[in-house]
Order: structure tokens, then C-alpha cells, then sequence
């Protein structure tokens, strides 16, 4: 299980929930999908640019980092759910494909699923801009910042090397075991990254936090680390 680092400092963004959904819906729900589907919702439409704000089923599905938790049938089911419970509006796409859309449940949603039934408006799926969740997870730069120390030119040209050669959720998780074993160094977290590109960052290759930490400590790279 991934290790929360905590919740950045100064100004961040917020995603508004209304307040009925901790008085009326969260006691009532009990099942995990419907519990997702439903906060992500409220956190794409916020973030949606677009006169009428609305999810597809492909918005939910290729979310990768949405799908890391929940399974294909997870996701039909919590959708599903969440539009018996009336949470979200269905409604059936004819413009452009078979497509189901999403809406949530409130004044603007239910004038536009209305409009659809009463074939007065049909949304045009291909100018319905991307979100997701990855648009959210900090830069690198601010992960630097936050987790090992001041961020100088000759670090900058690191990162910006490191973006080049690795995956933005590899780099993350480096910096994290960093920081779990207090090894606050971007030589410890470099030498992670390459051990993962040789060989192989799955279950079987992972090793555990202490053996990272006695490896890179008192191993081959013990010269690059300040202990």
C-alpha cells in the first residue's frame, strides 16, 4: 500500500461537495464503486470547462488512475448505483454514438437531461474536453521542493532529464520511499529509478523499504548519500 506523504503547504485547490452528501448520501451508501464514481463526479465536473458539464462512461473508464481501484465490473455497478440512488442522471446519446452520459442531479442537470429526452439539445461527445486525475498529482519540481530540499539550477536540469527518462508516477513513488527512509537525496532517488528501469518494478522485483534503504546506505551508492 502506498504511503500518504500528508497534504502540501499553502494555497491548494478545493473540490466543492455539496453538503447533502454527507447528511443524506454518504450514510446510505455501501458500496465502494458507488462511493467513487460518486466524489469523481464531483471532482470532474468541477473541473470541466464546457457550458453543460457532464461525464461519459468512457470519462469514468479511461481514467487510469480511477481504474487503479476499482474493476471493470466495480464501475458498471457503481454507476449503476448511483443513478438508481438519483445521484447522477442517465441519458442516451443519439448525436453522435450510443453513448451513456452522466449528470449530477442538480437544477442544471436535470434541465439538460430533459432537453435531451424532449430532443430539444444533443451534446457533441467530440468537443467534450479531457479530465483526469493526473492532471492533479503535483509536478516534479514542487515534489522536489516539498519532500527533499531548495530546488537549484543544477537540480532543475536533473528533474528535467529524469521527466525524460521515467514515468511521473515512478518518480513520485521514488521521492516517497525517500522520504519514508529519511535518505532526503536526489542521488538515493535517482538510484532507485535506475534500479527500477533494470530491472523490473513489479511485485516479484520490489524489495522492501529496508533493504532499499541498507542498499543504497551501504551499498553501491553509499557515496552519494550524507548520513
Amino acid at each position: 500500500m502506498a504511503v500518504f506523504t500528508g497534504f502540501p503547504p499553502g494555497k491548494v485547490r478545493m473540490t466543492p461537495v455539496p453538503a447533502q452528501f454527507f447528511s443524506e448520501l454518504m450514510p446510505e451508501i455501501d458500496h465502494l464503486g458507488e462511493m467513487k464514481v460518486t466524489l469523481y463526479a464531483f471532482w470532474f465536473l468541477d473541473r470541466l470547462e464546457a457550458p453543460v458539464r457532464y461525464l461519459t462512461y468512457a470519462d469514468f473508464a479511461t481514467d487510469e488512475r480511477l481504474m487503479q481501484g476499482l474493476t471493470p465490473e466495480e464501475l458498471r455497478e457503481g454507476l449503476e448505483k448511483a443513478a438508481r440512488r438519483g445521484t447522477l442522471l442517465e441519458a442516451q446519446s443519439t448525436s453522435d454514438s450510443e453513448e451513456r452520459l452522466y449528470f449530477l442531479n442538480t437544477p442544471r442537470g436535470r434541465a439538460a437531461v430533459q432537453a435531451i429526452q424532449n430532443g430539444q439539445w444533443q451534446p457533441s461527445l467530440q468537443e467534450h474536453p479531457p479530465v483526469t486525475l493526473d492532471s492533479e498529482r503535483p509536478n516534479i519540481y514542487r515534489l522536489y521542493e516539498e519532500n527533499i530540499g531548495p530546488l537549484t539550477p543544477m537540480i532543475a536540469d536533473m528533474l528535467r532529464e529524469a521527466e525524460k527518462t521515467y514515468r511521473a508516477d515512478w518518480i513520485e513513488e521514488a521521492i516517497r520511499i525517500a522520504v519514508q527512509n529519511n535518505v532526503r537525496r536526489w542521488k538515493y532517488v535517482d538510484a532507485v529509478l535506475r534500479s527500477w528501469q533494470e530491472e523490473g518494478r513489479d511485485g516479484a522485483h520490489r524489495r522492501d523499504s529496508e533493504k532499499d534503504r541498507r542498499r543504497y546506505i551501504e551499498g553501491e551508492y553509499a557515496d552519494f548519500i550524507e548520513h
